[in-house]
């Protein structure tokens, strides 16, 4: 420990630590060095596995247009002629929208809609199942693929979403032989190499590192 005549020993790790913010702080005052780290940040969040034919793409609950786009863009490349989508279940608002007559917006028929009007030639299908996270979407994935025999699945999500869907979904599917693939959603909103540069960029960055973490904690081996 570290003292002054007359003053109280500094314990040795708060001198360690201090130092350590100090470089921390210097390092993040260099600009390449910072952009470094915050796109390191941003990828962290972001899994694209290889892309291979698949018995269906399905896409994410919360992928919807994002979605429907990269969906429609694997299709034509061949990956698949089959998607699914998870069944949109009207909330509170729409259920007392409906009730007062007011038009609402069905999510399902919504995304129905934008891929026939890009003349996607595969065949669609809603999955059923209420949808509330990542985890309900492993957990119905997992029965419907053990329904349908699926034996390779292309999961289409948003890029800040990827990597916790991808593994939420191996831990879900392992015990159906389900292979998954997960793949990032080019028309996503989420830039993994410049989030900070938005406020939007921002929130998505802390909220979806704050699950990414707890689940990591939770499944440090999956």
């Amino acid at each position: 420990m570290l003292s002054v005549r007359g003053t109280r020993p500094v314990p040795r790790w708060v001198v360690i630590l201090s130092v350590l913010v100090l470089l921390i702080g210097i390092l993040l005052a260099i600009a390449p060095v910072r952009h470094a780290l915050l796109r390191g940040a941003g990828h962290a969040l972001v899994k694209n596995d290889r892309i291979e034919p698949a018995d269906v793409i399905v896409i994410a609950a919360d992928a919807r247009a994002v979605g429907a786009l990269e969906a429609a863009d694997l299709v034509r490349e061949g990956i698949s002629r089959r998607i699914a989508l998870f069944f949109y279940e009207p909330d509170r608002a729409d259920r007392e929208l409906a009730r007062r007559g007011a038009p609402t917006v069905d999510l399902n028929t919504l995304t129905l809609e934008q891929l026939h009007a890009m003349q996607v030639h595969a065949a669609i299908e809603v999955i059923p199942g209420s949808i509330a996270g990542t985890t309900d979407e492993g957990e119905i994935l997992g029965r419907w693929c053990r329904e349908r025999s699926i034996r390779t699945l292309l999961f289409v999500s948003t890029t800040d979403h990827s990597r916790r869907a991808r593994r939420v979904l191996n831990r879900a599917l392992a015990d159906y032989g389900t292979r998954v693939i997960v793949h990032a959603s080019r028309y996503s909103s989420f830039d993994p190499d410049s989030w900070w540069q938005s406020r939007d960029g921002r929130r998505t960055e802390l909220t979806e590192s704050e699950k990414l973490l707890l689940d990591l904690l939770r499944h440090p081996f999956s």
